[in-house]
């Protein structure tokens, strides 16, 4: 039966409206009428799922978490003195005032958070600091390193971005920032963001056999996809490093000294000289700024042991970061994740292996996402650093765990994006070409579900 004009007329409007409003809101939602594409989820929402001290802790250990974590939240001024710092030492040369104020997301003790602190660095407590190029207000916390001498010769050391010239104790110290503008115009500088420390006691806890063992491990599947990793080790007695982009630091204490050096410019125990040496005017203090009190105050242990100690005894007491829990497209990313051989490096799980001396817990599984071995990744993430074994283009394959609410990542933080993090692990030369490849070959939901289940942990 035929319809009137009119009914026609208003059945067809009906629809075209329909079909319009469905391809706004597709438009909106990110999808192309026919096309599904993956994208990263982003920053994982709701608390913070780290920050907080192991839950296995005997209750005088925990009394030294809360302490040592007010130590690594402490500011540090040239004296000690000024307004709104805690402690003495910075300088003459750093790259920021304290602990905490660069590993801070997603809680003290993560990474670099959404508004770069280094701003605000470049002038505290009266310093008169030019802001590089390379630190933005919305971007990363970085720390440079020149890859050349002036004269060819590899260097490879941390250029701090900021001197103690102006501050108000600073007395007459008056040196100059590196240059770092020529530096980005000769393609001679690198960067490096905070690694995250939550539960870093455990992995330290991880003997070398286990890690050794790990390495065994489904040998002939890695081999078949070129992935061969080695361990950076101690030039001394040849076990295994593990702490830093590269590995290059073989324990916690040593991680913390070499940091509260290299980053505050303050003299520890570990890394007792001012680097690079100082002209005189900006010596400020003749003895070592951090080491024993040897006093005993509101918490005996925490106030006898220096910054640097407390430092490793947060890192050390710290609990992991705790996963989202499951849900169906999780469950499935996490099939994809070993399906196209990311597990390979990228070791869910190793058991420590041995008994802690902190808790007495026994072969405790360390569900870090890391072999933490060294593996070539290639042209595209090279820096051309060398250190202690790893070469120019090998690093720690880094642990996963709370990757959820991270903003930033690779070692010179150069993407927000988690998406093009993996795909920058494919060029010529990386280990992961193989794995790449075979995610590249997933459906868009199956990468979906595989990047759904990264911002899980």
């Amino acid at each position: 039966m035929l319809r009137p004009a009119g009914e026609f007329n208003v059945s067809l409007r009906s629809r075209v409206t329909l079909c319009l409003t469905l391809v706004i809101v597709l438009s909106f939602a990110g999808v192309t009428l026919g096309q599904f594409e993956a994208r990263d989820p982003g920053v994982r929402s709701g608390p913070a799922a780290a920050g907080g001290m192991r839950a296995d802790l005997p209750s005088n250990y925990q009394q030294f978490f809360e302490a040592a974590l007010l130590r690594f939240q402490e500011v540090n001024s040239v004296s000690g003195n000024l307004v709104g710092s805690d402690s003495q030492g910075l300088g003459p040369r750093f790259n920021g005032d304290s602990c905490a104020g660069c590993h801070i997301q997603p809680a003290v003790g993560g990474t670099s958070p959404a508004l770069n602190p280094q701003i605000a660095f470049a002038s505290v407590f009266g310093a008169s600091n030019k802001i590089p190029s390379f630190i933005q207000p919305d971007g990363p916390v970085r720390e440079a390193r020149f890859v050349r001498n002036p004269n060819g010769t590899s260097d490879g050391s941390v250029h701090d971005l900021f001197t103690i010239t102006g501050m108000a104790d600073a007395g007459a110290c008056s040196i100059a920032q590196p240059d770092f503008e020529d530096a980005v115009e000769n393609r001679n500088v690198i960067f490096r963001i905070p690694t995250p420390l939550f539960g870093l006691g455990l992995v330290e806890e991880i003997s070398d056999d286990s890690l050794a063992a790990n390495m065994e491990s489904r040998r002939p599947e890695k081999l078949a996809n070129g992935i061969h990793g080695t361990f950076n080790r101690s030039g001394n007695d040849q076990t295994i490093t593990r702490f830093g982009w590269k590995a290059q630091n073989k324990s916690l204490m040593i991680f913390a000294g070499e940091a509260y050096n290299v980053e505050m410019g303050v003299t520890n125990e570990l890394f007792p000289n001012e680097r690079p040496p100082a002209p005189p005017s900006c010596r400020l203090t003749t003895i070592t700024e951090d080491g024993p009190q040897f006093t005993l105050m509101n918490f005996g242990p925490s106030d006898f042991a220096s910054d640097a100690s407390n430092f490793a005894a947060f890192m050390r007491l710290s609990a992991p970061p705790t996963p989202a829990a499951p849900t169906p497209s999780t469950t499935n990313g996490q099939a994809m994740f070993a399906r196209v051989g990311c597990d390979l490096c990228h070791t869910s799980s190793i058991n420590t292996g041995v008994t802690s001396s902190i808790t007495g817990d026994v072969n405790v599984p360390v569900p870090a996402f890391s072999d933490f071995e060294l593996h070539h990744m290639g042209e595209n993430l090279q820096d051309g650093v060398t250190q202690g074994l790893a070469g120019p283009d090998q690093f720690r394959t880094a642990p996963l765990w709370g990757l959820g609410q991270r903003i930033f990542f690779l070692h010179d933080g150069r993407t927000k994006d988690l998406l093009e993090a993996i795909r920058q692990h494919a060029s010529p030369g990386s280990e992961a070409n193989g794995v790449i490849a075979r995610f590249h070959a997933l459906t868009e939901p199956q990468k979906q579900d595989l990047l759904n289940f990264l911002r899980s942990l």
